[in-house]
């Protein structure tokens, strides 16, 4: 059971102290095979299955750059507004953890493959400006699961197992400046960066960055220091926080915990911290290392990469257009507001809305299905909106359906509802269903005259001029027709019945 230390209320915090971070997000590559061997990197294999004497640090063997992690690397580096070295090389970052099979991490210290870059997040409406330290290249280290503990850390437990499948595996960490914002802003800005990031990475199609995999992981290193002042605190740094919810938690947690210490007295202790989704808190973890602790040296194994001016410029010719303006270009070409459009990005909809749209559909039909009965069901069902056994693909061929008058929208949510389930094709389920709209005027206006004589008082009111009163008879025929009728078709022959 994990205890929550003693806390300030953040307004408090905020107002006597001022808030310091520095975020290093860690991005798996969805490179093929490992950063210096040719094993595989498939998610989720049986343990220990995708290992060999080189990713394990056997006597003997060596390894070798996998060339698809620096040009994704340096793709990274140049999305970030990087310098791109023209000379650089690895580094043994040395220190004994289990899941780390050489006892030192192959990666870089002060000749990273990216440097001196920037970026820009957006938060309720303010444009921040993030610098970038560092992107350098690195291999993954192996997991290990604790045993027979309450919390899945290794206090506690009986014994623990290690999967070495992740050692190796290509990793970019990104490492920014010092971020000095407005207190209020600190913990929305350490999430609006991780998301802007996320998405860069996803339309550089570098990473799946899956952060319920681990794929993309952010430490968020915190400090306080008291209004007006100039000079750091100490900074506690909490690792791998996988959700954007959860960074901007973690950061707020910090603040309000060292805030705690630091007006009693106490003093922040520089370590790492551990981050408990279930809880919302921290708890120490370990001491933090400086530097010259890890002892760095140039790995010995590795020749320099030295990345030609020529291949730096092809790489940059292949950019996609980043992000926020392409956010920003289809917003306006879909005519969203800004709340819409915040709706489609925060429910993980936009390419599937892209998708969908590229196939025909209007956008504020796409919209609709993908953010209402869609989502709906997504939620309902703890299921990805991607994940669904409903794509693109589907919701054009019933968006048609309901443009060519076979469905209204009432009985599209129920198409949906079949498609969902497993039922079929959409031509499938609404014949099972009996589904199709009744297109036949004299069953409507059999339905129109059973309406008006069963309503004799709104007949009344409609002929004493309050024509509006005709929708309680609309609705009346919906309900005779079980929703199976164009209601602007039955508008349009009531009308001409009652003469309107």
């Amino acid at each position: 059971m994990t205890i929550a230390a003693e806390v300030m209320p953040i307004d408090k915090a905020l107002a006597q102290y001022d808030p310091v971070m520095g975020l290093e997000v860690h991005v798996e590559l969805n490179t093929k095979s490992k950063m210096f061997c040719g094993c595989p990197t498939e998610f989720g294999a049986a343990p220990n299955t995708q290992t060999c004497p080189v990713c394990l640090g056997l006597p003997g063997a060596l390894p070798v750059v996998n060339a698809r992690a620096v040009e994704s690397a340096i793709k990274i580096g140049l999305a970030l507004n990087c310098e791109i070295a023209e000379w650089c090389r690895f580094a043994r970052k040395n220190y004994f953890y289990p899941d780390m099979p050489k006892n030192f991490q192959t990666s870089q210290y002060d000749e990273p493959i990216a440097f001196n870059g920037w970026t820009e997040v957006v938060v309720d409406g303010e444009t921040y400006r993030i610098e970038i330290e560092r992107a350098h290249m690195e291999e993954d280290t192996g997991k290990s699961t604790h045993i027979g503990g309450a919390t899945g850390r290794i206090h506690g437990a009986s014994h623990s197992l290690v999967d070495y499948n992740r050692a190796g595996i290509p990793l970019i960490e990104i490492v920014t400046k010092t971020i000095e914002v407005p207190g209020e802003k600190a913990a929305a800005v350490a999430r609006a960066y991780v998301s802007m990031l996320r998405d860069l990475l996803l339309a550089l199609d570098v990473s799946d960055v899956r952060m319920d995999q681990g794929s993309l992981r952010c430490d968020a290193n915190v400090s306080l220091k008291p209004r007006g002042a100039t000079t750091f605190g100490t900074r506690t740094e909490t690792k791998n926080v996988n959700s954007f919810r959860s960074v901007e938690r973690a950061v707020t947690y910090e603040i309000t915990r060292q805030a705690a210490v630091l007006s009693t007295g106490g003093k922040v202790i520089q370590e790492t911290r551990h981050w408990h989704e279930d809880t919302g808190i921290t708890t120490s973890g370990r001491e933090k290392s400086d530097a010259e602790d890890y002892r760095y040296f140039p790995e010995p194994d590795l020749v320099p990469v030295a990345p030609s001016r020529e291949w730096v410029e092809e790489l940059r010719a292949t950019l996609p257009e980043p992000p926020s303006v392409r956010r920003a270009r289809l917003q306006q070409e879909w005519g969203f507001t800004d709340l819409e459009m915040r709706d489609v990005v925060n429910g993980n909809a936009l390419e599937l809305i892209v998708s969908t749209i590229e196939l025909g559909v209007p956008p504020s039909a796409a919209k609709k299905w993908w953010l209402g009965e869609l989502a709906r069901y997504a939620n309902e069902s703890g299921t990805e909106l991607g994940s669904l056994d409903v794509g693109p693909g589907e919701v054009a061929e019933v968006q048609k359906l309901v443009d060519d008058g076979t469905l209204n929208d009432k009985l599209a949510r129920q198409v949906f509802e079949g498609l969902l389930a497993g039922e079929g094709t959409p031509a499938e389920i609404i014949e099972k269903r009996g589904l199709a709209l009744v297109s036949d005027d004299s069953a409507l206006l059999e339905a129109i005259d059973r309406a008006i004589a069963a309503n004799p008082d709104v007949v009344e009111k409609v002929n004493s001029g309050k024509p509006a009163a005709a929708g309680a008879l609309i609705g009346a025929v919906m309900k005779d027709m079980r929703g199976q009728a164009d209601a602007a078709k039955v508008r349009q022959l009531l009308n001409e019945k009652l003469g309107i």
